[in-house]
């Protein structure tokens, strides 16, 4: 059955061959579809596809809400060059240009003249981001619980982005693969609850995966009584002790002044925003009557923080209603709140909240230069520790277990070089954007960081002065040095060893996996999942195909019409990685004596014939990166998948970035300063309700 985008996009097709325009005055596009493409889509009850024409709005250049979305579909698959198909008759490159610019304003203006926006979910912190609020309420000087999901840890103080330069020498740790990383001061009796799940094509901050079961509230319960109550909570960890938990010297009749004043200050930090009278009367007078009870103020004070950041006030982001319009901007603590959890994963800080209550948060001038102060602050780190590790999925390197009799040089001692592998895409990450590198650095780096392990992996070439003076089998502290890449068929994210081996399976590298991970994560258009009834390629080759090469095994799933499509977009991508094995090592021919073909042709454009082509391919496509890094960014920042209405705002941050020599720190600068990071939108046919305890 044809799919509702290739269908629009072969009338589309039949449109401007015929010499039909497509302008504002959708008369014309409505015309050509009723003449060539209703008998299937629509008329007389036949719709294929689950298109049916008949019912299609578009007038006057604008779509619908519903219509957006599928005109939005259509923007891809023609950008991307998947439609018209191969074996189909295909659009003049001065064509597929007038087709998508008129596409686009039609689509941009549609989006403005509707109040309709995407709406950013009432959402829970994740524990990545509970552990970084409690420790930033506290000011503790220590963690809540340890996080596995931190891949590096910072050894010797190398992460300073205040420099704007990355050590030439960086010590770091393993967390994931080395278990002595996750020993590190904590607060005892402290358990941690389960690492949230990643959405598919999505980060772990995402709100339709941070429900709040009543198994989850309960131990949130406990959770924040073990915390305040722990043997670690001391003034010696507690940077807020003397302020909040310490017994005031004063009479007994100052005390319900002083409880009162450092509840304000308290919750007002603990929930983002000015707390009314009522809810700070509330948490004050539960701490009155603990003391009138005879309960020590500091237990009392304990007890009344544990409330709070067990109240839903805490545990949940989200935009206030309003019943005035639909969509609004957000006030200044939203604001706040949602740059700091954007950058930080934590609470706004005193500077943020103090702009946020005098009203100026709003200014562009003044957001933007509290972007620019935040990416200096070391705080940044929380951002690196997440964002870029999600981005990249690089948990898969976890799972990853090439064969030990095919590979053995990938495992020494009790570990794997994996353990060093996942730690060079993510240094490059911090390194451009502490130093507000170029993000094509991400496809073709000048630079990259490996230890001596890894450089040995690699199988370079390593001077004898380097290795008297440096141990490979590292576990405890993983050395990286700072390395120019003379050789381009490495650098960047693309083709490091990391990704070559979480991309392949035990035995053989996997041309699809590797092509649908570049289509997800370079060029943010994930392919659709495979049919169910397809069986897996068996990792050795069966009796009689112990001679073909790779590509020649899977051939047979492209004679399916429903794999062709997918196939057609991923396979360029996966086989333009063939060259490196299934642990990332160089190979110009297979086991069985077959030379490698990478050879391909990048959104049936651009034609190469190894990996350097194939970086030059992609680098003269570097705009269709920056929307697609946007768009990344972009999620991350608004915790949800984006959709039609946010377009115009992922198309107008990345000619931004482009116009600034595709530098990484304007690209979040301006998704900052997008309307749908500082705008609301508030369906009047909800009821409007606050969260409150």
């Amino acid at each position: 059955m044809i799919s509702r985008f290739l269908f629009i996009a072969i009338c589309l097709v039949v449109a401007t061959q015929r010499g039909v325009a497509v302008d504002d005055a959708g008369d014309s596009l409505r015309a050509t579809l009723q003449q060539h493409c209703v008998q299937c889509h629509g008329q007389d009850g036949e719709v294929n596809g689950d298109v049916n024409l008949l019912t299609m709005t578009w007038q006057n250049g604008k779509a619908s809400a519903r219509e957006a979305e599928l005109f939005d579909d259509l923007i891809r698959v023609i950008e991307h060059r998947e439609m018209p198909p191969e074996d189909a008759s295909q659009l003049s490159s001065v064509q597929r240009t007038m087709l998508l610019q008129t596409l686009r304003e039609a689509l941009h203006q549609s989006l403005s003249d509707q109040a309709e926006r995407s709406q950013a979910p009432i959402r829970r912190l994740n524990r990545f981001q509970y552990n970084n609020a409690v420790v930033d309420l506290f000011q503790l000087d220590c963690v809540v619980f340890t996080l596995p999901e931190k891949m590096v840890r910072v050894h010797r103080d190398y992460f300073r982005p205040e420099t704007g330069v990355m050590a030439d020498t960086v010590v770091v740790g393993s967390r994931p693969l080395g278990k002595s990383q996750l020993i590190e001061p904590r607060l005892a009796g402290v358990a941690m609850f389960p690492q949230d799940l990643r959405a598919e094509h999505g980060f772990d901050n995402q709100a339709d995966h941070l429900s709040l079961s009543p198994l989850l509230m309960e131990s949130f319960l406990k959770l924040s009584q073990s915390i305040t109550q722990s043997p670690d909570f001391t003034p010696r960890r507690v940077g807020i002790w003397n302020d909040f938990f310490a017994p005031p010297s004063a009479g007994q009749d100052e005390i319900d002044v002083i409880v009162r004043d450092r509840m304000q200050w308290f919750l007002g930090r603990a929930f983002r925003r000015k707390v009314s009278d009522e809810l700070l009367n509330r948490y004050t007078s539960f701490v009155i009557r603990q003391i009138h009870r005879g309960v020590p103020f500091t237990d009392a004070m304990k007890a009344v923080a544990a409330a709070a950041i067990a109240s839903p006030n805490f545990l949940y982001l989200y935009d206030g209603g309003t019943r005035e319009q639909e969509t609004s901007p957000l006030t200044d603590f939203e604001l706040a709140s949602r740059l700091s959890f954007f950058l930080w994963g934590s609470l706004p800080d005193k500077e943020l909240s103090d702009l946020a209550s005098a009203g100026k948060l709003q200014d562009a001038n003044v957001l933007s230069g509290q972007v620019d102060r935040m990416l200096r602050d070391r705080k940044i780190k929380r951002f690196c520790d997440s964002f870029p590790a999600q981005w990249l999925q690089l948990d898969r390197i976890i799972s990853s277990l090439p064969d030990p009799e095919q590979f053995p040089e990938f495992y020494f001692a009790k570990y794997r070089d994996s353990m060093h592998m996942m730690v060079e895409p993510l240094l490059l990450f911090e390194t451009v954007l502490i130093e507000n590198q170029s993000i094509t650095q991400f496809i073709d780096s000048d630079f990259t960081y490996r230890s001596l392990l890894l450089r040995e992996a690699y199988r370079e070439e390593i001077p004898a002065e380097v290795r008297k003076n440096r141990h490979s089998g590292e576990v405890t502290t993983l050395t990286f040095d700072r390395l120019p890449v003379n050789d381009r068929r490495y650098g960047g994210l693309i083709t490091n060893a990391a990704v070559m081996t979480m991309t392949s399976g035990p035995n053989r590298t996997q041309p699809i996996t590797r092509g649908a991970w570049l289509a997800s994560v370079i060029f943010n258009d994930p392919p659709d999942p495979p049919p169910a009834d397809v069986p897996p390629l068996p990792e050795k080759p069966p009796g009689g195909e112990e001679q073909l090469t790779l590509r020649e095994r899977l051939s047979a799933h492209r004679e399916r019409a429903d794999c062709r499509g997918c196939h057609e977009q991923i396979d360029p991508l996966g086989f333009a990685l063939e060259n490196y094995n299934p642990i990332g090592v160089w190979r110009d021919s297979y086991q069985n004596g077959r030379d490698v073909d990478m050879s391909g042709v990048l959104f049936q454009k651009h034609a190469f014939g190894d990996v350097i082509e194939f970086k030059d391919a992609i680098l003269a496509e570097k705009d269709r990166f920056a929307r697609g890094f946007s768009g990344h960014v972009l999620s991350f920042a608004l915790a949800r998948r984006l959709d039609a209405s946010d377009r115009a705002a992922v198309d107008l941050i990345a000619q931004e970035t482009a116009a600034d020599d595709y530098r990484i720190q304007t690209l979040i600068k301006h998704v900052v300063l997008s309307e749908p990071f500082r705008r609301k939108y508030t369906p009047q046919s909800e009821p409007h309700s606050d969260v409150s305890d």
